[in-house]
């Protein structure tokens, strides 16, 4: 499973504010990843996604929607894995967590993002899946505090 950790940032001079996501480096080669791992036998696939996003980019929050499941080739030699993804609403980025000494964090816009994907399965979780729940979770759908934003 995996989770996109995002936040809403003011913009200068305007009313409305900015998403971004947080994505971090591949150990494995070139482009940004979301968190991601597997989950323990006693934790649900939430509280895995959570922990991964604290483990391997150092941010906590909010899972608030399930985006979906997405098919991709997994490097063991099974072939196809199925991952759950999540959209995570950061609520604090912590200064120290157990993978900073190989993961770097980097926010960027929704197209940043997608041009940025290690793989083309993400960039479709991005746009698809979490751009178009974002929008309407933004314009009302969802049950957050708007003064929060």
């Amino acid at each position: 499973m995996r989770c996109i950790p995002f936040r809403y940032r003011d913009i200068k001079g305007e009313q409305k504010k900015l998403v971004e996501v947080l994505m971090i480096n591949s150990q494995s080669g070139p482009g940004l990843l979301f968190p991601k791992g597997g989950w323990e036998n006693d934790e649900t696939v939430e509280e895995a996604a959570a922990r991964e996003a604290i483990e391997e980019a150092g941010v906590r929050g909010d899972l608030v929607k399930l985006l979906g499941f997405y098919d991709f080739k997994s490097k063991q030699p099974e072939g196809m894995c199925r991952a759950a993804i999540f959209a995570l609403h950061v609520k604090e980025e912590l200064a120290s967590w157990p993978e900073q000494s190989t993961r770097q964090r980097s926010w960027l816009t929704v197209p940043e993002a997608a041009e940025r994907s290690r793989h083309p399965w993400m960039q479709e979780a991005l746009v698809t899946g979490f751009s178009a729940w974002l929008e309407n979770w933004s314009n009302g759908g969802g049950c957050v505090d708007r003064s929060e934003r």
